[in-house]
This record gives structure tokens, sequence and C-alpha cells, in this order.
């Protein structure tokens, strides 16, 4: 029998030092449950995810001699790591390297008085398969990882190893680790999920998500062992352990025990309340809500039941006298023109006002009782709002970090439901949170006793929006009009059919719809998003390092500009 263990470890980005230590560790305890192999994964010295154009010559030489740290640890047992120096791939045994010349994604190595032929390759398993290692009757292979937490992928990627695995005719091993890593304004959380694929595809173990583990196994008995029946979980349950699990080595990761939270009644605010008490402890949260005279009663006691509700530190901070003043002095302090000495007042708008209470929400209160609490505060943003900028910059677009803001909002009322029914076992979040209209309550257009929200109608913009953001080949207003004219676009994007004729009377509405929100989201959402709070990734089109754009870049294609002009000529 050989035994082989997986070290599922966290992997510090460009911390070689904390690596190699936590490496160390993992090679002690296969030794001491009597390994006989040990395989890391992907870059786990430095990070798959660090860029190589920042790393220095110190930085390099500390890579190169945690090498040799790895290659003294492997005496009584061999490893399997790569790091980013050299060919990437390396194997120690016994204090000595193995020479893996043979090919570059198959050697040879003689363990226990056989010889095992392995075939390895970093990240995915297109090479595996290939006839020219079936034909060479490989023992194993090893796919090393280092994926962050991508929604809905752990199965296709088992599809994808498993067919890899029955054309090569032996069991795989893939192994990835967990932890968070970032590129500044995207967060990544790994999930790990490390998995020993028998020869048929089939998965027989899985480490635990986000958890570091040793899983350990005999190669032998991999073809024996049953497969695995992981049990049905609605999508949400994924996510809500990637969101958990990210926050919580993020902050774990830049020293942030505390948060204060500014919770408005609304549904953004309540399920990052829930969620940050979940990860840090009531102890550790504050939750503050900062009623003007616009805030109603409904929402202002659906605040306090979910602070009642979640046990945290609560407190109330009307702001509806600071919000006053700054009107007042700024509309009666005159403006001196000083090129001929004349004067005029500057009046505020009803939209600059309230622009003026998200930010003295955000800029005044929760910025103070933050350094007070000795934490950060949030951001709760969801990704409709960060896609069409539908946020006060300084306002409610502040804060250290961004939970929601990779979700829809249809998946924010996902969360909310499964935190109340699975993660906490009863109602958390009132009913009436869930039940109430979305809404800024910044002004008497905003009143939901009622039923007056934000302008989103998020059925159908929720869809709209993912088709600008997620789509392989983006999604732009000449795909989308002509859709509509085609009476094709809620079967596109995706949303419940009938929202087009229930929102929009006709083309001419629709239109203007369409191009309020894309001027939005290629124009001042640009800038927002580039100032907002970095955000923890669960697609693969998270804005920030995922997203690649410019500002100023609002465009309309010729042919999108010819069929607008025929539909709204076949209105007049």
């Amino acid at each position: 029998m050989l035994k082989i263990a997986l070290a599922q470890m966290e992997v510090r980005a460009g911390q070689p030092d904390i690596n190699l230590e936590k490496m160390l560790k993992f090679i002690e305890d296969a030794k001491r449950e009597e390994s006989d192999m040990i395989v890391f994964p992907y870059m786990a010295v430095l990070s798959d995810i660090f860029d190589s154009t920042v790393i220095n010559p110190s930085l390099s030489r500390d890579c190169e001699s945690c090498n040799e740290d790895i290659l003294k640890a492997s005496e009584g047992i061999t490893v399997l790591f790569s790091n980013f120096v050299d060919n990437l791939f390396f194997a120690a045994k016994n204090g000595k390297w193995i020479d893996s010349s043979d090919s570059y994604e198959l050697f040879k190595i003689r363990m226990k008085g056989k010889r095992y032929k392995i075939v390895y390759t970093f990240e995915n398993a297109e090479y595996i398969a290939d006839l020219k290692f079936r034909e060479k009757n490989p023992d194993f292979c090893v796919v090393f990882s280092s994926a962050p937490f991508v929604q809905c992928t752990t199965k296709g990627r088992d599809y994808h190893i498993g067919e890899h695995t029955k054309a090569l005719g032996c069991p795989t091993i893939y192994v990835n680790c967990v932890g968070t890593q970032n590129k500044g304004k995207t967060i990544y959380p790994f999930d790990g999920n490390s998995t020993v694929y028998n020869s048929k595809g089939e998965i027989v173990l899985r480490g635990k998500s986000f958890e570091e583990s040793l899983l350990l196994f005999d190669l032998g008995t991999v073809d024996s062992m049953p497969p695995i029946v992981e049990p049905e979980e609605p999508e949400i349950a994924e996510v809500y352990r990637a969101l958990h699990g990210g926050l919580k080595h993020f902050l774990s990761q830049i020293g942030m025990k505390k948060m204060v939270i500014g919770i408005s009644g609304g549904i953004d605010s309540a399920v990052d309340a829930a969620l940050y008490t979940k990860v840090l402890g009531a102890e550790n949260v504050l939750l503050v809500n900062m009623p003007s005279v616009y805030n109603s009663a409904t929402t202002k006691g659906l605040s306090e039941q979910l602070a009642k509700n979640l046990g945290c530190n609560y407190m109330v901070v009307p702001i509806q006298e600071s919000v006053d003043y700054t009107v007042r002095q700024l509309e009666s302090t005159p403006v001196t023109y000083l090129a001929d000495g004349s004067t005029h007042n500057i009046e505020l708008s009803s939209f600059v006002r309230e622009n003026i209470q998200a930010r003295d929400r955000s800029s005044r209160v929760l910025a103070a009782l933050a350094a007070s609490f000795g934490g950060g505060f949030t951001c709760n943003a969801n990704k409709a709002e960060t896609t069409i900028g539908y946020a006060t910059m300084y306002g409610d677009c502040a804060g250290v970090v961004s939970a929601l803001a990779d979700l829809w909002k249809y998946q924010v009322y996902d969360l909310a439901r499964y935190l109340n029914d699975t993660v906490y076992g009863r109602e958390v979040i009132p009913q009436g949170i869930i039940d109430i209209v979305p809404s800024a309550e910044l002004s008497t257009a905003q009143n939901v006793d009622e039923g007056k929200g934000d302008p989103l109608k998020y059925p159908y913009h929720d869809y709209l929006f993912r088709a600008f953001v997620e789509n392989e080949d983006q999604v732009t207003p000449e795909e989308i009009l002509q859709w509509y004219a085609d009476g094709k676009l809620e079967e596109n994007i995706g949303c419940e059919k009938g929202l087009v004729k229930k929102y929009f009377a006709n083309a001419e509405e629709f239109i203007n719809d369409l191009e309020r929100w894309w001027n939005q989201f290629t124009g001042i959402a640009v800038a927002k998003r580039i100032q907002a709070p970095p955000i923890i990734a669960v697609t693969a089109h998270a804005f920030g390092s995922d997203y690649f754009e410019a500002q100023g870049c609002t465009y309309y294609s010729r042919a999108y500009k010819a069929l607008k002009a025929k539909l709204l000529e076949g209105t007049k």
C-alpha cells in the first residue's frame, strides 16, 4: 500500500516564510500518520495569485531557500510541490531531489520497492488524457491547483477531471488551497475541495470546503472505495460558505476584529449584519440605525428587531439635525467671484440633499464610530447597485470591504432566507425586511409605506445588468435591442417572461431605460467602482481585477442606432 497525504493548506500571498512554516508542519503531521508521500497545492510557497512582476531579488532568494528547507524535511517521506523558481515542479525524497526529466508532465519514482509512474499537471486536467501518457500506463495523476472559488464550478470541474481520468485509466489526485488571496480590489476565497478520483473518474474522497485539512488515503484501495454521494443543497449554500470563509480569512489577515454596520431596515444591510455576526461574533459587531425625516417607523422598527434578534451592539444616531445644518451652512454662505468681487449663493437641489444624507451617514457617523469601536465599517452594496453606480460616492460607496457586491439582488434575498433557515435556524432577519419594497428612503418619492422604492426593477434589471457584466461575450445595447425587437429578450437574459411588457409600455420607454443604465454603467459608475472598497469575489466576473474597464467609454454601435431609429419610428 502507498499511503498518500494531501495538504489542503491556507496559502498566504507573497509570504513564503509563513507558508514554509505551515508546509513543514504538514510534512511532520504526514510523517506521524506514516504517509509515504505528501502533495501540496500549486505554488504553495509563494501563491499563484502573487504577481510575478513584483517579485524582488530578496523574495526570489527566499523562495529558493525555502526549497532547501523542504528538501531537508523530506527525510522519510516523498514531497511533491511547486515553487516560483526554476521549473515550478519539485519532487524530494529522503533529502534528495528526484529527477523529473523523463518529460515535462511525467516522472518516475521508486517507493516501497515499486517504481511508480506519475502524470502531473498544473491547474487543469486537459493534459492528463493525452494518449502519450495513457500508453505509458501511469499509476496515478496529480493535478496541482490554486483555484479560487467560483460559484457553480465544482460540479463542472468534477465532470471535467472525471472524464479525463477515465481516458487516462488511473486514479487522479486534485489538490487545492484554502484561505483568501487578493489583488487589492478583488478578494478571492479559495475553497479547497481537494479530491481523489478513482480510475472511472468517480469521487471517492473530498476535503472539506474552506478548511485546512490533511487528507489521507491508500492508493491501492482507491478503485475499491465506494463513490461518495454528496447531499443536494441550494446554490446559495456554497456562496454563503465562500463569503463566510472569505471574510473570516481576509479580516484576520488585515488584523480587523470588529465591524460597524449601518442598518436601514433594508435587505442588504440586514444580510451583512447577519453574515458579519456569524463571522466575528455578536460582541464584535455594532449595528447603527441613522434615520432622517424620510425614514419610516416601519424600517426603524425592523432595524431594531434585527439587532435584537442578532444580539449585537446597537445604537440609533439621527442625522436630520446635521444634514439640515450642512444644507443651511452651504446655502447661506456667499460665493465670491474674485475677478469682479460679485457674490452669489449656492442652491442645493433635492438630489444633492439626498447625497448629503448618504455621506453624513458614512463619512461622518460610521467612520467615527468604526475608529472608536476599534474596527472598520461595511459597504452594503449589491452587484446591481455596483453595476450602475446606484450609490453615493464617499457615502454608501465607502467602507473597508464589500461582502455582497458580487451578488445580484435576487441572490441577496436567497442568502437572507438561507441565513434564517439553515445558518441560524431561526428568523434573525425579520420577514418584514424580506417583504418590504427596496428603498434608499432619501426623499418622499421613496416612501416604503406607500410602496415607493428604488428606481431599479430588480426582477428585470438584475438580469439585464448580469448580461452586461457576466456574459462571456459582453452583451451591449445592440444585442439587447435586437433581442427586444425579436421578442427574445427575456429568454436570452434569463428573467421571468412577461416582465418587459409589464415595465415598459412601448419601445420608447424600453430604450430610455436601457440607455439610462448603460450610460450609468459605462459612465460615472466606473469612477465609483474604482474608488469603491474591495469585493469578495464569488464569480469569474467580479468588479476589480477580473473586470477590466476604463472611464469615459460609453458607446453605441451603428447597428444599435439604426435599429433604435426603426423602432422609434414605429411608435410615432
